[in-house]
């Protein structure tokens, strides 16, 4: 979805698109959009919207912006401005009216249950990478079937983050990923000039959509320095059944992963198989966690398997790309860094 380069625009108008583009909330766009007002929905404000955000959604003929979405967002956007007094664009009401006879709420219970968002990383004016990385995403409205793995996790955007923040960290290194998902961190290292990227996870259907996600992103996979033979890489690896002659040939300068644990009955298994790569390559494991109920538990495991686990979250201050983002809190996000103790 082409917009106007987020770089000619202010910060509460870049903010507004790059929030409907990611798709926050109705509630987070009207926040923002009263920002760009000077605090209402001014008509020059509902003319941006609708020629820089709904107007152009709705002109393209590909089905990548999910409509119900759009309809919410249109609802929530008349109502608002109703309620002041003001004028209402004619083309709000036009395209609800659309969308009232053509868009059914129940859309995703008839078979949709993927959508397309787009991860817009702001690199502020006095950081040597000023601009932007929009990175397109196909992700999962199905999260109560199970489809976890084809979700954005707040960890995976901070540790998307921390490498845009760091690219001298992990440019030229090999790097290694477990619970992949969507592939945001994989993109995110190809585009800071890792040498070899392997990404992997131990569910079929989220590698699939992995892969398509790669895909989407050949242009910002190009815009590294990886060799053109030497692609990111997607391996099928499920932890509990893994032997260790198959993580034998897992040696990388870099293990990563962020929110790969929601069922406690895993870390065992995931500790088994951090524990095996690391021990061949006394690599670190950068690993942003957002679940602290069972943080000193977890912990406990990994260091009785002989790997040392070091909070970093004070320590490090990562850039802020995503401010836009009312829904994701990095303060629920801790990074560790664990290493092979023996």
């Amino acid at each position: 979805m082409a917009n106007k380069d987020l770089r000619q625009l202010d910060t509460p108008h870049t903010h507004l698109i790059s929030a409907f583009l990611a798709m926050e909330s109705p509630d987070c766009l009207l926040s923002l959009a009263r920002v760009c007002g000077g605090g209402s929905v001014t008509e020059s404000v509902q003319r941006f919207i609708w020629d820089q955000c709904i107007g152009k959604a709705v002109s393209e003929q590909n089905g990548n912006f999910y409509r119900p979405y759009l309809k919410r967002f249109l609802k929530k956007l008349i109502v608002e401005v109703e309620s002041t007094g003001a004028y209402v664009l004619d083309e709000f009401y036009e395209q609800y009216a659309t969308f009232m006879i053509s868009v059914k709420d129940d859309d995703m219970a008839k078979g949709l249950s993927r959508i397309l968002k787009w991860v817009s990383f702001l690199f502020p004016d006095d950081c040597s990478k000023s601009g932007k990385l929009v990175i397109p995403l196909q992700c999962s409205l199905n999260l109560l079937e199970g489809d976890t793995g084809c979700s954005i996790w707040p960890s995976s955007l901070f540790l998307s983050e921390f490498i845009l923040s760091f690219p001298e960290k992990f440019s030229g290194k090999s790097c290694f990923e477990v619970g992949s998902g969507v592939g945001l961190v994989g993109i995110c290292l190809a585009h800071v000039r890792a040498s070899k990227v392997t990404l992997s996870d131990g569910d079929l259907s989220t590698l699939a959509n992995m892969k398509l996600n790669l895909d989407l992103n050949q242009s910002c996979l190009k815009s590294g320095l990886l060799e053109p033979t030497r692609e990111v890489q997607c391996k099928y690896l499920p932890w509990e059944s893994a032997s260790e002659c198959e993580l034998h040939d897992i040696m990388p300068d870099l293990l990563l992963a962020a929110d790969v644990i929601y069922d406690p009955l895993c870390i065992p298994h995931l500790i088994r198989v951090l524990s095996i790569i690391l021990r061949q390559r006394k690599a670190h494991s950068h690993a942003p966690d957002e679940n602290f109920e069972h943080l000193e538990e977890n912990i406990a495991v990994a260091e009785q398997a002989g790997l040392s686990v070091a909070d970093l979250s004070e320590e490090i201050q990562v850039l802020d790309l995503l401010p836009y983002l009312q829904s994701y809190q990095r303060s629920n996000v801790k990074l560790f860094c664990v290493s092979c103790s023996s």
